[in-house]
């Protein structure tokens, strides 16, 4: 009896949670939902096509330059980050180094990106007596991207069942050639998702790029030398994105379209993120079912007798 009243009660207990969760996912769907339809809406009322141009009165040159120092980041985040991991992966072992390594990194997550942008600031402005630039706020935003990156690559590559390692050594191949031909294709779904969070916090970063990149653009879309200042592929010119935009629109704006800017942009924004996330969700789909060798939904194969 006491068994059976046991089992119930385990049961009862089980669906209890289990209802619970639904519920606080079903309140952060909602939540999602809300804020989505509510940036939307104010957005679509505010559209006008003249604030979509490449001009001071439309957000091209912003939507621009988030596209443009997104990349850079990436370009510069994801090398480092991803080589951090398989070193902390596949070589750091279990010493003090690693230890401290591992502290470093948590630390370096877990900082302010106010701080960040300070120290960037600092840095690359300060200290390289140069202006706000581009390039510093692509380097302010790598500095907040890799800790995260090397977490993501580290975890993708120690999820990665052993036995692919010891097949491969056991054909004969080297621990590098194992590395990359083998674990690092079989982790490559989880850590291009490490790619796109980083690329989402690159999008909606404002605190650090402030103190970096600036709050303002001299962009002229004829003239594509990049070594000319007003050039769009300048990295040494000042470079304000959509986020740094909304900020200054809504605290600063003095124009009359504020408002309707500051609405616009951030639907644009939520747009481009959404965008962006989804197309890196279908390539690592697809990777993911190369690797697996299994075929696409729909698909049929037909045999032929011979």
């Amino acid at each position: 009896m006491k068994s059976k009243f046991h089992r119930s009660s385990a049961k009862t207990a089980d669906k209890a949670a289990t209802a619970a969760l639904y519920m606080v996912a079903g309140l952060f769907l909602v939540l999602l939902a809300a804020f989505t339809i509510y940036i939307f809406y104010r957005g679509a009322t505010a559209f006008k096509p003249e604030y979509l141009s490449f001009t001071r009165e439309g957000i091209g040159i912003q939507f621009f330059n988030t596209i443009y120092l997104v990349l850079i980041s990436l370009l510069i985040s994801v090398p480092i980050g991803i080589a951090a991991g398989i070193y902390m992966a596949e070589y750091s072992g279990g010493g003090r180094i690693s230890r401290f390594i591992r502290t470093c990194i948590e630390t370096l997550a877990s900082l302010p990106s106010i701080v960040v942008g300070l120290f960037g600031y600092l840095v690359f402005v300060v200290m390289t007596g140069s202006h706000w630039n581009l390039l510093a706020g692509a380097l302010a935003v790598s500095i907040l991207n890799i800790p995260s990156l090397t977490t993501v690559t580290e975890d993708a590559l120690e999820s990665v069942p052993e036995l692919y390692r010891e097949g491969s050594l056991g054909l004969g191949a080297t621990h590098w050639q194992t590395i990359t031909g083998v674990i690092i294709p079989a982790a490559l779904p989880r850590i291009l998702t490490g790619i796109v969070m980083a690329a989402g916090r690159g999008f909606g970063e404002a605190a650090a790029l402030l103190f970096t990149s600036g709050m303002s653009s001299d962009v002229n879309f004829r003239n594509w030398n990049p070594w000319s200042r007003t050039s769009p592929l300048n990295l040494l010119r000042p470079a304000d994105t959509l986020a740094v935009h909304i900020w200054a629109l809504k605290t600063e704006g003095i124009e009359e379209n504020a408002a309707q800017l500051s609405d616009l942009s951030s639907a644009v924004l939520m747009i481009l993120v959404f965008a962006f996330s989804l197309g890196s969700r279908c390539i690592g789909d697809r990777l993911e079912r190369k690797i697996a060798g299994s075929e696409p939904k729909g698909s049929k194969k037909t045999w032929k007798r011979k």
